[in-house]
């Protein structure tokens, strides 16, 4: 039996479309939903835990259909959302045991206990949250979700906010579930995370899936190079064959070329020529970045495209 079943699923609000006929099959395995802010992430997710009904389509969570049998789908599922789900005036052993009662869990108080060391917070189960740091407390709400044992975990931008080494801690644990038979739903903007540790992803964008697959796959569908330059001075469109801009930040232009490395001095020469002053170039191999850019199209400044990642991407590939 497929975890999640979604098919021709759509949500409008007023005449805003914020997911457009959406179909995609989920089964045991890390599965990530990529998109730019206001592309449809978050509506998809609270529309598959019951939070919000779609204006048509359909959806089942282990077999359960999302209007039909919503409860029996709340019992197999759990969310852990962007927002902070924690009361920071109790101890991280009262957080999780309030949800324990929640779902009439018989033996409540073992449960915690194994659900606390599974997250690595025994030590300081009795400290109070509000001195929890941040991966602590996203470490917390993972306990919180896991402690009915659900089959189905939806995570919405687990790691947002934290540092490199929360990060790494998190996603060690998602490894682990879904290890142990669970499947994981996860919304990112990181796409670093999305290339290491998700067996496969979506990408959204305005509603639509514009691509589905591995990030293996993804990447070797894109049989290009990719150059980004560090000028400044006034830039104009440029016309050489096999080269289009797919990013423009600043200072930072990237470029998709058919042959790299034979385009790399044309392009330097070319944009000299234009009245621009070169500071940089680098010449790589699609990264999911490169996926994620060429499938939701160029963005400028203007644009609702991510502009921080936009800018962390390019300073990596400097």
């Amino acid at each position: 039996m497929d975890a999640v079943v979604i098919k021709n699923l759509s949500k409008t609000y007023g005449n805003i479309q914020a997911v457009k006929d959406i179909s995609l099959t989920v089964n045991n395995e890390i599965f990530g939903l990529l998109g730019p802010n206001g592309s449809g992430k978050t509506t998809t997710v609270r529309i598959l835990t019951t939070l919000i009904p779609p204006t048509s389509g359909d959806a089942w969570i282990c077999g359960c259909n999302i209007f039909k049998d919503s409860l029996k789908v709340r019992q197999k599922i759990s969310y852990v959302p962007q927002e902070m789900a924690l009361d920071v005036k109790f101890t991280g052993r009262e957080n999780v045991l309030f949800f324990a009662k929640m779902y009439g869990i018989s033996d409540p108080e073992d449960k915690v206990d194994a659900v606390l060391r599974v997250m690595e917070l025994s030590s300081r189960a009795d400290d109070m949250v509000r001195t929890y740091s941040g991966g602590m407390r996203r470490r917390l709400e993972l306990a919180q979700a896991l402690v009915h044992e659900p089959e189905v975990l939806f995570l919405d931008e687990p790691t947002i906010g934290l540092d490199v080494a929360a990060r790494k801690k998190i996603w060690e644990h998602i490894k682990t579930l879904k290890k142990n038979g669970m499947t994981v739903f996860v919304t990112t903007h990181y796409m670093d995370e999305a290339d290491q540790y998700c067996d496969r992803i979506a990408i959204i964008d305005k509603g639509t899936i514009a691509a589905i697959d591995s990030p293996k796959n993804l990447k070797a569908e894109l049989k290009h190079n990719i150059i980004t330059v560090r000028a400044s001075g006034d830039f104009r469109e440029i016309d050489i064959p096999g080269v289009s801009l797919i990013g423009k930040q600043g200072d930072y232009l990237c470029f998709m070329a058919d042959e790299g490395r034979e385009t790399l001095p044309r392009l330097s020469k070319y944009l000299e020529t234009s009245g621009m002053t070169i500071h940089a170039l680098s010449l790589h191999e699609p990264t999911l970045d490169d996926v994620f850019l060429e499938r939701v199209g160029p963005y400028e400044e203007s644009g609702h495209f991510n502009d921080l990642q936009f800018r962390t991407m390019l300073r990596r590939r400097s």
